[in-house]
Order: C-alpha cells, then sequence, then structure tokens
C-alpha cells in the first residue's frame, strides 16, 4: 500500500485512514486514495474500497471507506443527514482577539459548487452554510483554529475562511498569489493547512469516535517557525 496512507480503525464493514494533502480521495487520472486500496484487495474478494464522505485534494486526515456494500449507503446517509461531527484544525492567516477563548460564527450562504478566489460565495443560487470555530493558537502571522462543520458545501471552511478575511494558509484556490509564492520560495511549504481531525458518529447502536489531532509535520514545522 502507498506508505503514507495509513490505516487508523478497522469497522464493520467499514476502515478509516489519513489521507495525505496532495492526495486526490478518488477519480485521479494519475493516483488516488482509492485507487492504491484496490490494489491490495484479494483478486475474487467480494469488498468493495468505496469512500463514504469526500476530502479536497489538498486537505488532510481523517477519511472513512466503506468495504462492503451494505456499510455505503448507511454510512453516507449519515453524512448526508448531518448525523456525523465533523471536526478539522485549520491554519489561518491573521489573528483573532483573545487566542484561546475566541468563538465565532461563519454563516454567509454559498453556492453549492465551488467559488473562486474574487467570488468565494460562488455564482447562482447560495444556500445555508454554517461553519463554527474556535482559536487555539496564535503565532506571529498565523492562526490555528478548530472548526466544526454543521452543512457540507464544497470547500465550506476553505470559502468562509477567505470570505471573513483569515484565508486557509497554503489554499491555492483561495489564497493570495503572493502569500503561495512567500510560502513556497521562502518557507518551503507547499501544502495546505486543513486537516479533519475528528469523527464521531452512531452506527448500529454503536457510538465511533475517530480522532488524529496531530497537524501534518509540514504545517506543524510552519507554524512552530512562526513562534519563533
Amino acid at each position: 500500500m502507498e506508505e503514507n496512507i495509513k490505516i487508523i480503525e478497522h469497522g464493520q464493514g467499514w476502515i478509516c485512514l489519513e489521507k495525505p494533502g496532495g492526495m486526490s480521495v478518488h477519480n485521479d487520472p494519475g493516483k488516488d486514495v482509492i485507487k492504491e486500496l484496490q490494489k491490495h484487495l484479494t483478486p475474487g474478494s467480494t469488498e468493495i474500497r468505496q469512500p463514504v464522505h469526500r476530502l479536497d485534494k489538498e486537505t488532510s486526515g481523517l477519511l472513512l471507506v466503506a468495504t462492503d456494500r451494505d456499510t455505503l449507503p448507511r454510512l453516507s446517509r449519515l453524512f448526508a443527514g448531518g448525523k456525523v461531527t465533523k471536526r478539522y484544525k485549520a491554519l489561518v492567516h491573521g489573528h483573532f482577539d483573545h487566542p484561546g477563548q475566541t468563538r465565532g460564527t461563519w454563516d454567509t450562504p454559498l453556492t453549492k459548487s465551488a467559488g473562486g478566489r474574487t467570488d468565494p460565495r460562488g455564482r447562482g443560487k447560495r444556500v445555508k452554510a454554517l461553519t463554527r470555530y474556535r482559536v487555539l493558537d496564535q503565532s506571529r502571522h498565523y492562526s490555528l483554529l478548530d472548526i466544526e462543520l454543521f452543512t457540507g458545501r464544497k470547500h465550506q471552511i476553505r470559502r468562509h475562511a477567505k470570505l471573513a478575511g483569515h484565508p486557509v494558509v497554503g489554499d491555492p484556490r483561495y489564497g493570495s498569489p503572493r502569500a503561495l509564492d512567500f510560502l513556497k520560495t521562502r518557507k518551503r511549504f507547499e501544502s495546505m493547512g486543513l486537516h479533519a481531525y475528528f469523527l464521531k458518529f452512531t452506527d448500529k447502536d454503536r457510538t465511533v469516535t475517530l480522532e488524529l489531532p496531530a497537524l501534518p509535520p509540514d504545517v506543524a514545522r510552519l507554524f512552530e517557525e512562526d513562534k519563533a
């Protein structure tokens, strides 16, 4: 298996893995997570490898993958129905008042499809989008946020952060070209500071809690260097 795809936990009809940032979940013409997992299926096996939810290519963290056909629709319904607690850590540009105490809500309506750098809301009909955040820590230029998603619009955290004036560090779509160039040439940083670290749901009367709290090494390095 691709050495940087790590299995975090096995469940009944599913596995949870750590998706590296920069790798697509599926449908990549080159290499993606599902292709790598399918390489290791036993010939003739009835098992499947299908993602239950989505993570952006640039986002790292917990990804739930169904391994049988009955589990896939059941768990997919939980995500679609908002019955899964999803939390992320995001390294964003700029500062907030009172780090460690500041909490807030981003609720600007967004289109269901992705927006762009100059129009993060997106064009066309906009629908409810709710993101809540808490400031965990700050460095000279960045803030580390704990974020909980209550809706699932495409690029929701990234778009809300951009609209709030705190784009996610290293975001290739919503960040500024100047900041991206600085990070690449001066800080040797070509990742994105968004990490899916917590999932909680109830499946067949069992409460499942999955956590991956540590930031990816390159994100942690950038943040610590900025504190020095």
